[in-house]
């Protein structure tokens, strides 16, 4: 704590003296309902609702939005959104919901939206009054994005927009959603538009929404099809055909290469790091040290000890790699480091809990619903969410090729 405080500016050192000392009086303590490991496993409304009262809490601490312009909802600060991230997870807090909205509609509705749009939007956002979800995938435009076929068609002072999104994680809340079609059938980049869109007040007037069932048995993502909804052309973002630039912001911040509760360049944010994967190697340990096989427990197994310690490595690694996006004089290659955090932090937590199944050994099989399933079977769960943080934002494969070619320069895969 020492070491961070003292590389604060005076302004960063009295924000995060602020933070210690509201966390330490407001913690909201342990939840009344079960929480999911993730906020995009959110199912169920009372633990939707104290999570919501919890986010509302923080912000109104100050706690987000914190380097916002005063005018949209922000805290007006200078990079200080990184410091209150990282206060929140020394205290253990729990994850904030509105995921999609925090690290991908706010910042493009800051760079993009009417200034009008701006200050009605943002501050609900930032509040959790109002939950917003993702409309980009559809069943025929997953990994190739730019080949929408969602199209939005004029009319009078807006637009009508039919088509079908796939995997909108939390849409069965949403009050908002941010949309990328098609507004130009023949032009495959130029002719897309990026809209918000008021989806609570039109599910089932033009929106319906249908629930995907998971292998874990969990709903958070969901099918949205959209037929002759009506959305003002107030609520469009930039120009007309400019949608694919309104998509690469938020790509940007979806894929760790800026804070996601920020518009400007920073650290890791809270959201990126909590749901499925935030137990750290430290807790295989433990899980070692009370699973047993043969008469010996497997931490008594020189293999697994060297595989949690491979995975302590890499966590260190990773959380160092974290650092230096606070050092601009480190970065030759601005968003090298930030790209590269979608790729191994969802994988460092895939390798962490597939780890955890070796572990436990047979009792890996026991789920959550057991009684006896070790930790509440909650490594297995982990395990099977892990998958949607390798394919969520763009597979590993994706942004491999991304890193290859903006960073490296590599001609492009065909």
């Amino acid at each position: 704590m020492t070491d961070a405080k003292a590389k604060d500016t005076p302004e960063q050192a009295e924000f995060r003296t602020a933070c210690r000392q509201w966390l330490s009086e407001n913690h909201p303590g342990d939840p009344p309902v079960a929480i999911p490991q993730s906020a995009l496993e959110i199912n169920d409304r009372d633990a939707l609702d104290w999570l919501k009262t919890w986010q509302k809490s923080a912000y109104e601490a100050g706690l987000v939005g914190c380097d916002y312009p005063k005018e949209v909802g922000g805290g007006g600060h200078n990079n200080c959104q990184a410091i209150a991230n990282e206060e929140l997870r020394k205290a253990a807090t729990p994850y904030f919901p509105n995921i999609s909205g925090l690290g991908m509609a706010a910042p493009a509705v800051f760079f993009h939206a009417r200034e009008d749009v701006k200050a009605e939007l943002l501050p609900r956002l930032f509040s959790c009054d109002d939950l917003w979800c993702q409309g980009f995938s559809e069943p025929g435009a997953g990994s190739d994005l730019a080949n929408q076929q969602t199209f939005a068609e004029r009319k009078g002072d807006g637009w009508l927009i039919n088509g079908h999104k796939v995997w909108t994680s939390l849409a069965h809340f949403a009050d908002w959603m941010i949309l990328l079609c098609r507004t130009d059938r023949d032009d495959k980049y130029n002719g897309m538009s990026y809209f918000v869109v008021p989806f609570a007040g039109a599910v089932g007037n033009g929106i319906t929404v249908r629930p995907l069932i998971k292998m874990t048995g969990g709903t958070g993502f969901n099918e949205v099809i959209m037929e002759d909804l009506f959305v003002e052309d107030r609520y469009r973002l930039d120009e007309v055909g400019a949608g694919w630039k309104v998509a690469m912001t938020t790509l940007t911040h979806e894929r760790g290469a800026a804070g996601l509760v920020t518009p400007a360049a920073g650290g890791m944010s809270l959201e990126k790091e909590e749901g499925a994967n935030t137990a750290t190697a430290l807790a295989l340990i433990e899980l070692a040290g009370l699973s047993y096989r043969n008469g010996k427990t497997a931490a008594d197994d020189p293999l697994i000890r060297d595989q949690i310690v491979q995975l302590l490595i890499r966590e260190e690694a990773f959380k160092q790699n974290q650092r230096r996006l606070g050092v601009g004089e480190l970065q030759d290659q601005p968003d090298r480091l930030a790209l590269q955090f979608k790729v191994t932090g969802s994988e460092l937590g895939q390798d962490r809990t597939a780890l955890a199944y070796d572990i436990e050994g047979s009792a890996s099989s026991l789920y959550v619903s057991d009684e006896q399933a070790p930790v509440g079977g909650q490594w297995p769960l982990a395990y099977m969410n892990s998958f949607g943080s390798t394919i969520a934002a763009g597979t590993s494969e994706i942004q491999r090729n991304i890193l290859g070619e903006r960073v490296l320069g590599l001609p492009k895969s065909k």
